[in-house]
């Protein structure tokens, strides 16, 4: 055989490959934008490829309807056939569903906003919030935001449950992202020490000024960290001795939701 042909047809899955992963990055960062969409600079600042890789790659995906362009803004956001492949799979992951009675009872017992978080690739992933009853509740995302791991109070437990070698590949992976964030490598790899020396993240500023937030990771069968438990709520409901009474009760229902999701 021809070795010339045999090397091209070998290195060929790999090119394929490879163009699927970069499609993938780029429908990440889209998904972070939401409804309001991104903007192209922000895709090439964020994935790091060049600005015709990531042209060439979003007009494929505004063909086959992934993607759409809002032609006021010139922004890029998801299309509307994702929720429609999302049909496919309606029933709630076995995640969820172990996670409802402990974010319901951990809402109960402490009074403010629980949010569930899951590890997307790279990303964190709101899916699920919980108002407390207490008059001033922190809403600082909403189901279905997505934000690069290490970014948010929950990215940062999540980072913290992994091997050490492998939290800061996915850093550095990230490190272009950071900077819409107002943070960098050194800033989030000090908050993952600081979590994992802890048992749990807290975090003395949270995305909205003048909030505090507390999250524990929880863990697959595999010892996989997928998930985190949130709490955020005004600094002058978290002090030392709350703070301790709040990681107390994450780390229960984070353990109670392992199990379930364990059996």
């Amino acid at each position: 055989m021809d070795r010339t042909k045999f090397a091209r047809n070998a290195m060929t899955p790999r090119q394929g490959a490879q163009a699927i992963r970069r499609a993938l990055a780029v429908l990440r960062i889209l998904a972070a934008g939401r409804e309001a969409g991104v903007p192209l600079t922000e895709v090439v600042r964020a994935t790091g490829l060049t600005r015709p890789t990531v042209h060439r790659i979003v007009h494929v995906l505004i063909e086959e309807g992934i993607v759409e362009r809002n032609e006021r803004s010139g922004r890029y956001a998801i299309g509307n056939q994702v929720p429609e492949l999302a049909l496919a799979r309606p029933r709630p992951s076995r995640l969820l569903i172990a996670a409802n009675p402990s974010l319901q009872r951990a809402s109960t017992e402490i009074g403010d906003t629980l949010f569930l978080t899951v590890r997307t690739g790279n990303d964190t992933l709101c899916v699920d919030r919980r108002i407390g009853v207490y008059p001033i509740q922190v809403l600082s995302i909403e189901i279905g935001a997505r934000r690069p791991l290490g970014v948010s109070s929950a990215g940062v437990a999540i980072l913290a449950a992994m091997p050490a070698q492998e939290a800061r590949k996915i850093v550095a992976a990230n490190e272009k992202r950071f900077e819409a964030y107002r943070t960098d490598v050194a800033a989030v790899m000090s908050q993952v020490t600081a979590a994992r020396r802890r048992g749990y993240n807290m975090r003395e500023i949270g995305l909205v000024q003048g909030t505090k937030s507390i999250s524990t990771w929880i863990k697959t069968p595999d010892g996989q960290p997928a998930a985190a438990i949130t709490v955020s709520a005004m600094r002058t409901r978290l002090g030392p001795r709350r703070e301790q009474e709040v990681a107390e009760i994450l780390l229960r229902e984070a353990g109670i939701i392992e199990q379930a999701i364990g059996g």
